[in-house]
């Protein structure tokens, strides 16, 4: 691969409240990931540019036009709860003609809206767990017959934001309750979902015509006491002082039947392909109490950090990180099939104005390597 400039973006924007020291989804974690992106992208040859963007998409606008990358390895993701910026940022990316790394705007806001995904999912005949519902009030909970136990989420969220122990219900007042709280502290719909008892698999997938499946891994809740629900939540993945995060492991390559493995790996290509995902991305799997997987979730841009997840999966295919970036480039310069340059004309400055919440910083800055 020749070499290429890459503007490296990730969300600088700092919310409240501030960061837990054991928190693995901390400010201080993602610039330590940045960093060693970075890092790795000038060993494989790379000139990298690190944006460091606080939703001001104007300046990020301008910046982009001066800095003229090759390719855009997106990074951006977003910290307020049932923001869109994620999409808005990759629509901008591409409006301007820039190759960029990861799914496109339209999957990254499919994946975010979980019930329309799984309405996709469903209506092209990919299996969701019964019973799946989006409640917008406490009171919808009348309106739907429910076999128990359930689970109960955000709507819009991802990485674990808003499952913990009191997710899992088992009858009508503690699904009341769970629906006023998602409600009440995340200001948006619900999710509600049966909780399916089987065996939970992360399938990841790597770039762009051919896409590649990488070795499955199963999650593995066995050393989890009764009394916390076996799910992948937020504790269960960033909060390192939690039984849920000590006692939650990743078993890869999974110990499957390869009909069974087949099956979970040819669904979990054709839900990324549905929602258009492309480049990298995860899709996890769960199996009902008869052993029929189901998809739970398509994750377009998932973490990618060296030693977990997608590039865990990778290594055990053997191939390395630096390897791994190389083909999540590849795909970014494939460009998804239909996929059309209309770079938009720049507009005039006085067009442009934001509001006060959306006037924060976008920066040009370097890594120490």
């Amino acid at each position: 691969m020749r070499r290429l400039h890459i503007a490296l973006v990730y969300n600088a924007a700092r919310v409240a409240p501030p960061d837990l020291p054991e928190d693995r989804a901390s400010m201080r974690d993602l610039r330590a990931q940045i960093r060693r992106l970075a890092r790795t992208l000038r060993r494989i040859g790379h000139t990298v540019t690190v944006v460091a963007l606080a939703h001001d998409l104007f300046r990020f606008q301008r910046l982009l036009k001066r800095l003229r990358p090759d390719v855009v390895f997106n990074q951006y993701d977003d910290v307020v709860h049932g923001a869109q910026y994620e999409m808005r940022v990759a629509a901008l990316v591409r409006m301007m003609g820039f190759p960029m790394t990861g799914s496109p705007a339209l999957a990254l806001g499919l994946c975010r809206f979980k019930y329309m995904t799984a309405c996709l999912l469903s209506g092209v005949g990919i299996p969701v767990p019964p019973n799946t519902a989006l409640l917008e009030t406490v009171k919808a909970v009348r309106e739907h017959k429910w076999q128990f136990p359930l689970i109960v989420q955000p709507s819009q969220e991802h990485a674990g934001i808003g499952l913990g122990r009191n997710s899992v219900v088992y009858n009508k007042t503690q699904l009341r309750q769970q629906v006023s709280y998602i409600l009440r502290e995340f200001n948006q719909p619900a999710l509600v979902q049966r909780f399916l008892t089987g065996r939970e698999f992360n399938v990841a997938l790597v770039g762009g015509q051919r896409l590649r499946v990488l070795p499955l891994a199963e999650v593995d809740y066995s050393r989890l006491p009764p009394t916390i629900p076996p799910i992948m939540s937020y504790a269960a993945k960033w909060l390192e002082n939690t039984e849920e995060y000590q006692r939650t492991s990743v078993i890869c390559p999974a110990e499957v039947e390869p009909a069974l493995l087949q099956e979970i790996n040819q669904m979990a290509v054709r839900a990324f392909r549905s929602v258009g995902g492309w480049g990298y991305g995860r899709v996890d799997v769960r199996l009902d109490e008869s052993g029929r997987p189901h998809v739970l979730d398509v994750n377009c841009n998932p973490c990618l950090d060296e030693g977990i997840g997608i590039a865990r999966q990778a290594e055990r295919a053997g191939i390395s990180f630096p390897e791994l970036l190389k083909l999540i480039i590849k795909a970014a310069l494939e460009r998804p099939p239909y996929d059309v340059d209309m770079p938009m004309l720049g507009l005039p400055a006085q067009s442009l104005a934001s509001n006060g919440s959306d006037s924060l910083s976008v920066a040009a800055t370097s890594v120490a390597t």
